[in-house]
């Protein structure tokens, strides 16, 4: 009877990236990534739903653990204050993943399913955000429009993260994209805008 490997999930999510950086997501089946990690199908059923799941495994968390973020975000800060910093907090948790998911982000952009299933994972990340904000004390459209705009923000700075591995972490990336928001902002003179 086969033993227990410690190191089959790892084996099997760099078997996939490997095969699908070098073929393409859609010309992978699982029995070449099992084929190729020396392990079999029942080892990829215990850690994977599908050939999908290797790439957005633990994705699902995301919602919880930045909803949780900006719940336990100090008192004393505004909505967007809190949102930043649970951004912050969770881009310094992902700081030594940058390798494998610029891997990751290269097989998504090259597929259509994987980018609809990306912004699946990202609606339900601003749901819980926006949800989280309200219990802040938010009012519901502002909830909601700062979740968006966090989202866009973590989406920019993970995007940039991932584009340039230059030792900018994503924490950094994060604070560059807020900034540069603020900024883009700040330059707008709301008086003067025309009206309908």
């Amino acid at each position: 009877m086969p033993r227990w490997d410690p190191h089959a999930e790892d084996r099997l999510r760099e078997a996939a990236l490997e095969l699908f950086l070098e073929h393409g997501y859609e010309n992978v089946t699982v029995a070449e990534i099992t084929e190729r990690a020396g392990l079999t199908r029942r080892s990829f059923s215990r850690y994977f739903a599908d050939k999908r799941d290797v790439l957005f495994a633990g994705s699902d968390r995301l919602p919880a653990v930045l909803a949780r973020s900006v719940r336990h975000a100090d008192d004393t800060l505004s909505p967007f204050e809190a949102l930043l910093a649970a951004l912050l907090g969770v881009a310094d948790g992902l700081g030594d993943q940058a390798t494998l998911a610029a891997q990751r982000r290269a097989v998504v952009r090259a597929s259509p399913e994987l980018q609809e299933r990306g912004r699946t994972k990202f609606a339900a990340v601003t749901a819980a955000v926006a949800d989280a904000l309200r219990e802040r004390g938010a009012a519901e459209s502002q909830a909601t429009l700062l979740a968006e705009v966090g989202v866009a923000i973590f989406r920019t700075a993970f995007e940039r993260w991932t584009d340039r591995p230059d030792g900018v972490g994503l924490p950094a990336r994060v604070g560059e994209a807020a900034a540069e928001l603020a900024t883009g902002l700040g330059t707008v003179d709301f008086t003067t805008l025309p009206r309908p």
